[in-house]
């Protein structure tokens, strides 16, 4: 029989601004479910810490929300957001880093990556409690390789992809496609890329018997021949499966206590396990490449982002969130080459920093995920970002008034 480990990982995210807009709307109880969904993780774990193995994920605009103190205020009736950041810090979860904003990498600018990612690792040092995040989730899976330098240099070892973009270098059995961490390398650069399992994951958001999961498991994994690694991850907040005051009747208490206890007794048949435990023990050796893609969204496949990218108001966003880009470092490279000669050099670099943030968040996968919806706040922040970029020019071309 092989060796089998299990990597369990949740993904948390909610739109920018999105929890005091349900709490000003008359889905006041939706925010609640939302936030209890979060308070509820290490308390379903403490029972657990010797055996529980968990990842977590949590977008750069969750993150901002939960560390904003009038959001704190607002909810303080429902759950005491301090308290359970705290638990988070001291809790044995594995955290994965992410984008700040939460943006589909490969449909964003490659020049706007580096800050995505590295504004993400600062406010993830600073709420999570962890000095060095190991994984990295792409927001909506979406992955390229030309993402991997960059990941590289942030100093990420293996990111999550969805199994079925790999392209693997020789002929591969289908549990080795699924169940085996392998080497990608582009531009001089290398991560270790681990396969999600598709099927898995969506049983593991919508409901599923632990029985059923065990059983599925080992059928799944009776031919490797290698320590096989099963990775299911979904979002951990979504649907009345996570959402549900009735714990003992949804993901926590129906599925996930009841498959610790079995492993506890010895009838589990497979190891919860953190990855960065088993890529340490089980270092892959062999090298693939992955296929341009995102994860399944509603009715669309996530290989061609259409669900970002279909309507013809997406694709214009698109084409002016690259417009905006553009334009932004051609100002701030104006900005560095003038500024030892600016008198008002940290006037303007203000200027920039807003300028970007702006563009940064308009960048944000929930913009284009509704078709045409919510595109125009992409539009609006794009429109900040030209007006403080207009401004910022003007001063370093006039200088600051007599």
């Amino acid at each position: 029989m092989p060796e089998v480990f299990h990597a369990l990982g949740l993904h948390m995210h909610q739109p920018l601004g999105n929890l005091v807009a349900l709490n000003n709307s008359s889905e006041r109880w939706e925010a609640k479910q939302i936030l209890w969904c979060y308070d509820r993780v290490t308390r379903m774990l403490d029972r657990y810490w010797d055996v529980a193995r968990l990842h977590l994920s949590f977008s750069g605009t969750l993150l901002k929300q939960l560390e904003d103190p009038g959001l704190r205020d607002t909810f303080s009736d429902v759950v005491d957001i301090a308290d359970f950041m705290h638990r988070y810090r001291c809790a044995n979860i594995e955290f994965v880093g992410s984008g700040l904003y939460h943006p589909v990498y490969p449909l964003t600018p490659p020049a706007d990556w580096d800050a995505q990612t590295d504004w993400w690792k600062g406010l993830g040092r600073h709420l999570l409690g962890r000095d060095t995040f190991n994984g990295f989730w792409p927001p909506e899976m979406g992955f390229c390789m030309e993402m991997i330098p960059m990941l590289a240099r942030h100093g990420f070892k293996y990111v999550l992809v969805d199994a079925i973009y790999l392209k693997p270098k020789r002929e591969m059995r289908w549990e080795e496609l699924r169940y085996r961490p392998y080497r990608a390398r582009y531009g001089g650069a290398e991560i270790i890329v681990v396969p999600r399992d598709r099927d898995l994951s969506n049983a593991q958001l919508s409901g599923l018997d632990p029985g059923w999961f065990q059983n599925e498991v080992l059928e799944r994994t009776k031919h490797c021949d290698f320590p096989a690694l099963v990775t299911t991850w979904t979002d951990g907040e979504n649907g009345g499966w996570f959402r549900t005051a009735e714990v003992e009747g949804g993901f926590w208490g129906f599925f996930y206590q009841p498959i610790l206890e079995r492993y506890r007794a010895g009838t589990l048949g497979f190891t919860p396990i953190h990855i960065s435990e088993y890529l340490r023990r089980f270092p892959p050796t062999e090298e693939v490449e992955v296929h341009r893609g995102a994860w399944n969204t509603e009715q669309q496949w996530g290989g061609d982002f259409t669900q970002w990218t279909g309507s013809l108001l997406q694709k214009k966003g698109w084409d002016e969130v690259r417009r905006t880009s553009d334009y932004y470092w051609q100002v701030k490279k104006t900005f560095d080459q003038s500024e030892s000669k600016l008198t008002n050099a940290d006037e303007v670099r203000q200027l920039l920093v807003r300028a970007y943030d702006h563009l940064l968040t308009a960048e944000t996968s929930c913009n284009f995920y509704w078709g045409s919806r919510w595109v125009h706040r992409s539009f609006d922040d794009l429109e900040q970002t030209y007006h403080l970029l207009d401004t910022a020019k003007a001063k370093m071309e006039t200088g600051p008034p007599e």
